[in-house]
Protein backbone atom coordinates (compact mmCIF):
# COMPACT_ATOMS: atom_id res chain seq x y z
CA UNK A 1 0.00 0.00 0.00
CA UNK A 2 3.02 2.36 0.50
CA UNK A 3 4.28 1.80 -3.20
CA UNK A 4 3.42 5.57 -4.87
CA UNK A 5 5.31 6.93 -0.97
CA UNK A 6 8.09 4.89 -2.11
CA UNK A 7 8.19 6.05 -5.77
CA UNK A 8 8.21 9.84 -4.20
CA UNK A 9 10.75 9.48 -1.75
CA UNK A 10 12.74 8.08 -4.49
CA UNK A 11 12.34 11.05 -6.98
CA UNK A 12 12.61 13.14 -4.21
CA UNK A 13 16.05 11.71 -3.10
CA UNK A 14 17.41 12.19 -6.86
CA UNK A 15 16.23 15.48 -6.96
CA UNK A 16 17.37 16.82 -3.53
CA UNK A 17 20.58 15.16 -3.92
CA UNK A 18 20.31 13.64 -0.25
CA UNK A 19 17.76 11.74 2.31
CA UNK A 20 17.98 14.30 4.69
CA UNK A 21 17.10 17.48 2.03
CA UNK A 22 14.60 15.73 0.75
CA UNK A 23 13.35 15.29 4.24
CA UNK A 24 13.71 18.85 4.80
CA UNK A 25 12.25 20.02 1.94
CA UNK A 26 9.15 17.86 2.01
CA UNK A 27 8.33 18.05 5.98
CA UNK A 28 9.16 14.81 6.74
CA UNK A 29 11.83 13.07 9.25
CA UNK A 30 15.16 11.94 7.53
CA UNK A 31 14.67 7.98 8.81
CA UNK A 32 11.24 7.99 7.03
CA UNK A 33 12.82 8.86 3.73
CA UNK A 34 15.55 6.51 5.05
CA UNK A 35 12.91 3.79 5.14
CA UNK A 36 11.07 4.38 2.75
CA UNK A 37 13.79 3.71 -0.32
CA UNK A 38 15.24 0.51 1.97
CA UNK A 39 11.63 -0.91 1.02
CA UNK A 40 11.53 0.15 -2.30
CA UNK A 41 15.04 -1.46 -2.91
CA UNK A 42 13.88 -4.29 -0.75
CA UNK A 43 10.57 -4.81 -2.93
CA UNK A 44 12.96 -4.55 -6.22
CA UNK A 45 15.79 -6.22 -5.10
CA UNK A 46 18.55 -4.09 -6.79
CA UNK A 47 20.30 -0.77 -4.82
CA UNK A 48 19.08 2.13 -6.28
CA UNK A 49 21.81 4.42 -4.41
CA UNK A 50 25.42 4.16 -4.31
CA UNK A 51 25.75 5.18 -0.07
CA UNK A 52 29.33 6.13 1.10
CA UNK A 53 29.32 9.95 -0.28
CA UNK A 54 27.78 13.23 1.03
CA UNK A 55 25.75 13.52 -2.58
CA UNK A 56 23.84 10.54 -3.12
CA UNK A 57 24.70 8.80 -7.04
CA UNK A 58 22.15 6.61 -8.97
CA UNK A 59 23.47 3.15 -9.53
CA UNK A 60 23.04 2.20 -13.45
CA UNK A 61 19.33 0.66 -12.40
CA UNK A 62 18.35 3.19 -10.34
CA UNK A 63 18.72 5.64 -13.08
CA UNK A 64 16.70 3.48 -15.28
CA UNK A 65 13.97 3.24 -12.44
CA UNK A 66 14.08 7.14 -12.30
CA UNK A 67 12.35 7.32 -15.48
CA UNK A 68 9.69 5.10 -14.97
CA UNK A 69 8.81 6.32 -11.07
CA UNK A 70 8.79 9.78 -13.07
CA UNK A 71 6.22 8.89 -15.57
CA UNK A 72 4.07 6.43 -12.49
CA UNK A 73 3.77 9.58 -11.08
CA UNK A 74 3.46 12.26 -13.63
CA UNK A 75 0.24 10.20 -14.53
CA UNK A 76 -1.19 10.20 -10.92
CA UNK A 77 -1.03 13.68 -10.56
CA UNK A 78 -2.72 14.10 -14.37
CA UNK A 79 -5.42 11.83 -13.20
CA UNK A 80 -5.97 13.52 -9.87
CA UNK A 81 -6.01 16.97 -11.50
CA UNK A 82 -8.73 15.88 -13.91
CA UNK A 83 -10.73 14.29 -11.37
CA UNK A 84 -10.79 17.90 -9.51
CA UNK A 85 -12.84 18.92 -12.69
CA UNK A 86 -15.38 16.36 -12.28
CA UNK A 87 -17.88 18.02 -9.78
CA UNK A 88 -18.49 20.41 -12.59
CA UNK A 89 -19.30 17.81 -15.08
CA UNK A 90 -22.65 17.08 -15.05
CA UNK A 91 -23.26 13.84 -17.61
CA UNK A 92 -24.51 10.61 -17.73
CA UNK A 93 -27.38 8.66 -16.59
CA UNK A 94 -29.31 9.85 -13.48
CA UNK A 95 -31.72 6.71 -12.61
CA UNK A 96 -34.65 7.25 -9.98
CA UNK A 97 -37.12 5.57 -8.65
CA UNK A 98 -40.25 6.69 -7.15
CA UNK A 99 -44.27 6.77 -7.15
CA UNK A 100 -45.82 7.21 -10.15
CA UNK A 101 -47.68 10.33 -8.73
CA UNK A 102 -44.86 11.44 -7.50
CA UNK A 103 -43.09 11.75 -10.46
CA UNK A 104 -46.31 12.79 -11.86
CA UNK A 105 -47.09 15.62 -10.09
CA UNK A 106 -43.66 16.29 -8.16
CA UNK A 107 -40.71 15.82 -10.90
CA UNK A 108 -42.63 16.01 -14.54
CA UNK A 109 -42.95 19.82 -13.71
CA UNK A 110 -40.06 21.08 -13.51
CA UNK A 111 -37.76 18.24 -15.02
CA UNK A 112 -37.96 20.66 -18.72
CA UNK A 113 -35.95 23.13 -16.58
CA UNK A 114 -34.03 20.93 -14.93
CA UNK A 115 -32.44 19.51 -18.53
CA UNK A 116 -31.85 22.35 -20.11
CA UNK A 117 -29.64 23.37 -16.92
CA UNK A 118 -27.65 19.95 -17.80
CA UNK A 119 -28.03 19.23 -20.91
CA UNK A 120 -25.57 16.49 -20.87
CA UNK A 121 -27.50 14.81 -18.52
CA UNK A 122 -29.94 11.85 -19.02
CA UNK A 123 -32.53 11.16 -16.66
CA UNK A 124 -34.30 7.56 -16.44
CA UNK A 125 -37.35 7.25 -13.82
CA UNK A 126 -38.51 4.08 -12.68
CA UNK A 127 -42.02 3.35 -11.34
CA UNK A 128 -43.06 1.34 -8.11
CA UNK A 129 -45.74 1.79 -5.66
CA UNK A 130 -43.30 0.86 -2.94
CA UNK A 131 -39.36 1.21 -2.42
CA UNK A 132 -37.31 -1.57 -3.70
CA UNK A 133 -33.26 -1.40 -2.78
CA UNK A 134 -31.86 -1.61 -6.33
CA UNK A 135 -29.17 0.69 -5.46
CA UNK A 136 -26.30 -2.21 -5.99
CA UNK A 137 -28.12 -2.46 -9.96
CA UNK A 138 -27.28 0.94 -10.71
CA UNK A 139 -29.97 3.25 -8.91
CA UNK A 140 -28.86 6.73 -7.91
CA UNK A 141 -31.85 7.79 -6.13
CA UNK A 142 -35.37 6.92 -4.83
CA UNK A 143 -38.19 8.65 -3.84
CA UNK A 144 -40.77 7.30 -1.84
CA UNK A 145 -43.06 8.07 1.89
CA UNK A 146 -44.30 6.28 5.17
CA UNK A 147 -41.82 3.85 7.10
CA UNK A 148 -39.01 2.46 4.87
CA UNK A 149 -37.39 -0.86 5.80
CA UNK A 150 -34.39 -0.43 7.67
CA UNK A 151 -30.90 0.18 5.35
CA UNK A 152 -27.20 1.43 5.36
CA UNK A 153 -29.00 4.20 3.07
CA UNK A 154 -28.93 7.66 3.21
CA UNK A 155 -32.50 9.29 4.07
CA UNK A 156 -33.19 13.09 3.39
CA UNK A 157 -36.44 14.10 4.45
CA UNK A 158 -37.90 16.47 1.81
CA UNK A 159 -41.44 16.80 2.84
CA UNK A 160 -44.16 15.08 4.19
CA UNK A 161 -47.65 13.83 3.04
CA UNK A 162 -51.41 13.45 4.43
CA UNK A 163 -53.64 11.32 3.17
CA UNK A 164 -56.92 12.71 2.64
CA UNK A 165 -60.58 11.03 1.38
CA UNK A 166 -62.47 12.96 -1.28
CA UNK A 167 -64.56 13.11 -3.99
CA UNK A 168 -65.70 14.97 -6.94
CA UNK A 169 -68.75 17.95 -6.33
CA UNK A 170 -70.53 16.17 -8.78
CA UNK A 171 -70.83 13.21 -7.12
CA UNK A 172 -71.39 14.71 -3.80
CA UNK A 173 -74.55 16.80 -5.11
CA UNK A 174 -76.01 13.00 -6.79
CA UNK A 175 -75.23 11.04 -3.71
CA UNK A 176 -74.55 13.04 -0.86
CA UNK A 177 -71.93 14.20 1.65
CA UNK A 178 -71.21 11.53 4.55
CA UNK A 179 -70.75 12.66 7.77
CA UNK A 180 -69.35 10.36 9.96
CA UNK A 181 -66.86 7.86 8.52
CA UNK A 182 -69.51 4.83 8.86
CA UNK A 183 -71.54 6.60 6.12
CA UNK A 184 -68.40 5.65 3.65
CA UNK A 185 -70.07 1.96 3.90
CA UNK A 186 -73.19 3.37 1.84
CA UNK A 187 -70.80 5.39 -1.17
CA UNK A 188 -69.17 3.78 -3.36
CA UNK A 189 -65.59 3.75 -2.88
CA UNK A 190 -62.24 2.93 -5.23
CA UNK A 191 -59.33 1.79 -3.21
CA UNK A 192 -55.80 0.76 -4.04
CA UNK A 193 -55.60 -3.02 -5.02
CA UNK A 194 -52.16 -4.20 -3.14
CA UNK A 195 -52.09 -4.30 0.82
CA UNK A 196 -50.45 -1.24 2.41
CA UNK A 197 -51.39 1.39 4.93
CA UNK A 198 -52.55 3.69 2.36
CA UNK A 199 -55.16 1.26 1.33
CA UNK A 200 -56.59 1.46 4.78
CA UNK A 201 -59.14 4.21 5.92
CA UNK A 202 -58.55 5.30 9.24
CA UNK A 203 -60.29 8.24 11.41
CA UNK A 204 -60.89 9.32 15.22
CA UNK A 205 -63.95 9.58 16.37
CA UNK A 206 -65.20 10.53 20.00
CA UNK A 207 -61.73 10.37 20.58
CA UNK A 208 -60.42 6.73 19.43
CA UNK A 209 -59.42 5.36 16.17
CA UNK A 210 -61.27 3.34 13.92
CA UNK A 211 -61.36 1.97 10.72
CA UNK A 212 -63.49 1.66 8.07
CA UNK A 213 -63.78 -1.54 6.26
CA UNK A 214 -64.43 0.05 2.69
CA UNK A 215 -65.01 -2.65 0.19
CA UNK A 216 -63.87 -1.15 -3.06
CA UNK A 217 -66.18 -0.96 -6.51
CA UNK A 218 -63.10 -1.16 -8.03
CA UNK A 219 -59.36 -1.39 -7.30
CA UNK A 220 -55.74 -0.58 -8.55
CA UNK A 221 -52.47 -0.44 -8.50
CA UNK A 222 -52.12 3.16 -9.74
CA UNK A 223 -53.14 6.27 -7.79
CA UNK A 224 -53.91 8.30 -11.20
CA UNK A 225 -56.49 5.81 -12.05
CA UNK A 226 -57.80 6.40 -8.24
CA UNK A 227 -57.73 10.24 -9.19
CA UNK A 228 -59.69 9.78 -12.70
CA UNK A 229 -62.57 7.82 -11.11
CA UNK A 230 -63.10 10.63 -8.85
CA UNK A 231 -62.62 13.54 -10.71
CA UNK A 232 -65.53 11.95 -13.14
CA UNK A 233 -67.87 11.96 -10.72
CA UNK A 234 -67.86 7.94 -9.69
CA UNK A 235 -67.18 7.73 -5.63
CA UNK A 236 -64.61 7.95 -3.04
CA UNK A 237 -60.79 7.66 -2.98
CA UNK A 238 -58.15 8.50 -0.62
CA UNK A 239 -55.45 9.77 -2.13
CA UNK A 240 -52.12 11.66 -0.93
CA UNK A 241 -51.70 15.24 -1.00
CA UNK A 242 -48.69 15.30 -3.04
CA UNK A 243 -51.02 13.67 -5.48
CA UNK A 244 -54.50 15.81 -4.98
CA UNK A 245 -53.35 19.24 -3.63
CA UNK A 246 -54.09 20.81 -6.78
CA UNK A 247 -57.66 19.03 -7.53
CA UNK A 248 -58.39 20.39 -3.95
CA UNK A 249 -57.36 24.12 -4.30
CA UNK A 250 -59.54 23.86 -7.70
CA UNK A 251 -62.51 22.59 -6.14
CA UNK A 252 -62.73 19.76 -8.46
CA UNK A 253 -61.92 17.17 -5.41
CA UNK A 254 -63.39 18.20 -2.03
CA UNK A 255 -62.12 16.44 1.01
CA UNK A 256 -64.49 14.70 3.11
CA UNK A 257 -64.83 14.14 6.90
CA UNK A 258 -62.20 16.60 7.82
CA UNK A 259 -63.61 16.30 11.49
CA UNK A 260 -62.57 12.62 11.58
CA UNK A 261 -58.59 12.90 10.22
CA UNK A 262 -56.50 10.86 11.80
CA UNK A 263 -53.87 13.19 11.67
CA UNK A 264 -51.52 10.64 10.84
CA UNK A 265 -48.31 12.54 8.20
CA UNK A 266 -46.31 10.69 6.22
CA UNK A 267 -42.64 11.65 5.73
CA UNK A 268 -41.16 11.68 2.14
CA UNK A 269 -37.68 10.82 1.72
CA UNK A 270 -34.90 11.40 -1.14
CA UNK A 271 -32.30 8.20 -0.54
CA UNK A 272 -29.38 7.69 -1.51
CA UNK A 273 -26.44 5.47 -1.67
CA UNK A 274 -23.22 7.55 0.09
CA UNK A 275 -22.94 10.94 1.48
CA UNK A 276 -19.02 11.60 1.20
CA UNK A 277 -18.75 10.43 -2.52
CA UNK A 278 -21.53 11.84 -3.71
CA UNK A 279 -21.59 11.60 -7.51
CA UNK A 280 -22.50 15.03 -9.57
CA UNK A 281 -25.58 14.19 -11.37
CA UNK A 282 -26.76 12.72 -7.82
CA UNK A 283 -26.08 16.24 -6.45
CA UNK A 284 -27.62 18.83 -8.39
CA UNK A 285 -30.91 16.57 -8.72
CA UNK A 286 -30.98 17.07 -4.54
CA UNK A 287 -30.34 20.77 -5.37
CA UNK A 288 -32.69 21.74 -7.80
CA UNK A 289 -35.64 19.64 -6.63
CA UNK A 290 -35.68 20.42 -2.89
CA UNK A 291 -35.47 24.14 -3.84
CA UNK A 292 -38.09 23.61 -6.30
CA UNK A 293 -40.42 21.51 -3.57
CA UNK A 294 -39.26 23.87 -0.91
CA UNK A 295 -40.72 27.11 -2.78
CA UNK A 296 -43.66 25.05 -4.29
CA UNK A 297 -45.51 22.63 -1.29
CA UNK A 298 -47.54 20.04 -1.78
CA UNK A 299 -49.69 20.64 1.25
CA UNK A 300 -53.16 21.66 1.29
CA UNK A 301 -53.33 23.88 3.96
Amino acid sequence: MDNYSQLLAFIWSTECGSFSAAARVHNITPSAVSKLITRLEDRLQVRLFQRGSRLLTLTEEGAAYLLSAKAVVDAMNEADSLAEGLPSRVSGTLRIHTMTTFAKHQIVPWLPEFLDLYPSLDVEIQLGAQFVDHFEQGLDIAIHSGVLPSSSRIAKRIGECEWLVCASPAYLAEHGVPTVPSDLLNHRCFNFSFVSPWSKWAFVQEGEGVSVPVTPSASFTQGDLLRDMALSGAGVVKLADFHIGPDIRAGTLVPLLEAFKSGIIEPVYLLYSDRKHLSPRIRVFIEFFCEKWRRNPWKVT
